[in-house]
């Protein structure tokens, strides 16, 4: 490989045409339950009233398959069930109901339990919760579960996965994301919250290597999301608890599996990040996420991972081995046929940066990134005026998901604000 490597979000799948939505709010109270409500669900009795659209059952399925099947008609993004409710999915960032009956524990269960592997099951009764992926028909769409007991109940979220990886150019990232996918060492995170598409930018830049490069790229997830194709690179993926005891011992087999890219799904610990680390020092290229909302305060994020006497040591780790932080949030869009677009926020590891990581200066990284944007670098602010200036979005929103409101408004003017004196 050349020099850096990137990894591109997604943004929540187009809707086919307009649809009429309405929130929760409006909604009634609740769907009146009906004299069958305790009976075992069954491929044609999920129907009820009063919200959207069921899909239609499909011979031999489990009844299950019938939630996620309304939640592909609709092209939502999340499942949520639980008793006491209907079925309820999330449709263009609102959570919205399902036109089923008030689904009771029994009916969860009965749901659930049949699709469960005995592994699962154990899991959840051990331990209060389980995550697995879940596919519809012949890798026809695929579910990220996680299944967990509320007030000592069932309850489910699924998160769809889009089957087919997205360009960079698809979920309109910044040109600086191809960069990032040709180190050839080194650590690239990708920060932001939960949902914010983290997975799909990674999956995107993975793709995008893996249609360039004769490599082995490795991943290491719970569960398995985006299923790639060896294309001029071989691609393994092991699943954490399925292909492989647990996190650490995947991350300890890795580095010994003659991998050139590892993809380590979440940081989620000391152990992992410092197993990441390691298999970067060792020549390694690694991408992982993190829960940051932005990319300077990534590099606080990692350090709460450690006690303080460690801290040192930690930023000395950082400022030689991380290569780039992507920080990304996903914001709705006008154009027609796409619900959401990534907003990015890209720190590339430049001299200036690297002195104020191991100075202790996280308070002049912002200011650094905005100096650095011949090298590719943008704040949230630009990269939110860049989309209202392509149509994107449109400047109400562009406001609101600023990081300083004024600012942007400036910035759309054409008034740049002049960063200060940062070392």
């Amino acid at each position: 490989m050349s020099e850096p490597k990137t990894r591109v979000v997604t943004p929540v799948a187009a809707q086919a045409g307009p649809r009429v939505v309405t929130p929760v709010a409006a909604q009634p109270a609740a769907v009146p339950a009906t004299a069958d409500a305790h009976a075992t669900p069954a491929a044609g009795n999920l129907d009820s009233g009063g919200g959207l659209k069921v899909a239609q059952p499909m011979p031999g399925e489990p009844p299950l398959n019938q939630l996620f099947r309304t939640v592909m008609l609709h092209e939502a993004s999340d499942l949520h069930l639980k008793a006491g409710l209907p079925g309820m999915m999330r449709l263009r960032g609102v959570i919205q109901r399902m036109n089923t009956k008030i689904l009771t524990q029994e009916d969860l269960e009965k749901l659930i339990y049949p699709v469960l592997t005995e592994k699962q099951r154990k899991k959840l009764e051990e331990e209060g919760g389980a995550d697995y992926a879940y596919i519809i028909g012949a890798d026809e769409c695929r579910f990220r579960v996680n299944l967990f007991r509320q007030r000592g109940k069932l309850a489910m979220v699924a998160r769809r996965v889009n089957t087919k990886i997205p360009t960079f150019e698809k979920l309109g990232l910044p040109p600086a994301i191809e960069k990032l996918c040709h180190y050839e060492q080194g650590m690239v995170i990708l920060a932001g919250v939960t949902g914010s598409g983290k997975t799909t930018t990674i999956a995107s830049m993975l793709d995008y290597i893996n249609g360039r490069e004769a490599l082995h790229i490795l991943t290491i997830e719970d569960p398995i999301e985006f299923v790639f194709s060896d294309k001029l690179s071989i691609m393994n993926q092991r699943e954490v608890y399925l292909d492989v005891f647990d996190w650490h011992m995947a991350l300890k087999h890795a580095v010994r599996q003659d991998p050139d890219i590892i993809l380590v799904g979440e940081m989620r610990d000391q152990d992992t990040f410092e197993a990441g680390v390691h298999a970067a020092e060792t020549g390694h290229v690694v991408f992982g996420t993190i829960h940051a909302s932005t990319a300077a305060s990534t590099i606080s994020r990692i350090l709460d991972l450690f006690p303080p006497m460690m801290h040192h040591a930690v930023r000395q780790s950082l400022a030689f081995n991380l290569k780039a932080v992507v920080a990304q949030k996903l914001v709705p869009s006008i154009k027609p046929g796409v619900q959401r677009v990534p907003t990015n926020e890209i720190m590339i590891i430049n001299p200036t940066i690297r002195d104020l990581i191991l100075k202790s200066k996280d308070d002049k990284l912002l200011d650094a990134i905005r100096i650095g944007f011949l090298e590719g670098m943008v704040d949230f602010t630009e990269n939110l005026r860049l989309l209202i200036e392509r149509g994107d979005i449109d400047k109400a929103t562009g406001l609101e998901f600023a990081p300083n409101p004024e600012q942007l408004k400036m910035a759309i003017k054409g008034i740049r604000v002049a960063a200060p004196g940062i070392l």
